[in-house]
């Protein structure tokens, strides 16, 4: 089974799972390692709170991977959410911490995550999707705070038609450069299963994305289940596994000390 490098548990403001429950579902999937990646989405209105109580949440997961090293390798890691006006908060965090492995997502655009309905009112799908997009490249050019980009479409899981009438194609001005930052940078982009979990039949980012990923180079490669309960830890991986290949990768990445290890798929 891949290594699930994308999961929330009760320390996340979405999520009333314990680590431990979590932990132990990927044991019994026999996974190697995973990595927990809680909500940090700090200076952001919502009825949930995403702000993550570190001073709680690092020497938990330090206790949880001395309690089952003997098992699995249990990473500690965080999800940032990316805004530009916070960049000094997101690098303060980063330092203070050792995290193993960072996810940069973008949640909020405009105030708003595309979660909810009134991200979509007043403009046209197309115009919200290409101002998830828009605000993504922005992010990504000013921001240097993380190893892996999360789901980079994820806007599409919550549009009113979803994904019946997405074609990244459409995007690609905004696209490819978040693609080319990346490389050049030297970080991974995420395959997301949530996607498919959400019924898109697709992962997060899509196949096209992807593809056009490898195809300019990209090599850094994560996979995550996103998963806030036990039941979706590893989802698809076995069909995500494929479809990587047929993207053109042969190996997934992984991080410890946020340095990458690659991993064959």
């Amino acid at each position: 089974m891949l290594c699930d490098y994308h999961l929330h548990t009760s320390f996340s403001g979405d999520s009333d799972t314990p680590a431990s429950d979590q932990i132990e579902q990927a044991i019994a999937l026999n996974m190697s390692r995973i990595c927990i990646t809680d909500h940090h989405d700090i200076d952001v209105v919502s009825d949930c709170d995403f702000t993550l109580n570190l001073q709680e949440y690092f020497p938990f997961m330090e206790n949880l991977r001395r309690r089952y090293q003997d098992k699995i390798q249990v990473e500690i890691g965080i999800e940032l959410g990316l805004q530009n006006h916070i960049a000094d908060r997101l690098r303060q965090v980063t330092e203070q911490y050792s995290f193993d492995f960072i996810i940069g997502s973008c949640h909020f655009i405009d105030g708003c995550d595309p979660y909810f309905p009134a991200f979509f009112q007043d403009k046209t799908e197309k115009e919200a999707y290409r101002r998830f997009f828009e605000v993504t490249l922005h992010r990504v050019k000013n921001l240097d705070c993380f190893d892996s980009l999360g789901h980079l479409d994820y806007v599409v899981r919550y549009g009113p038609t979803k994904n019946q009438n997405y074609d990244p194609k459409d995007y690609l001005e905004f696209i490819d450069p978040v693609l080319k930052i990346l490389i050049e940078r030297g970080k991974a982009l995420e395959c997301n299963t949530g996607g498919l979990h959400y019924g898109l039949g697709h992962p997060n980012p899509c196949e096209d994305i992807l593809r056009r990923y490898r195809e300019l180079g990209g090599e850094l490669l994560t996979v995550g289940s996103d998963a806030h309960d036990t039941c979706r830890l590893g989802y698809d991986f076995q069909y995500v596994r494929e479809l990587l290949k047929t993207c053109g990768f042969s190996y997934y990445t992984v991080y410890h000390q946020r340095n990458p290890e690659f991993l064959p798929l």
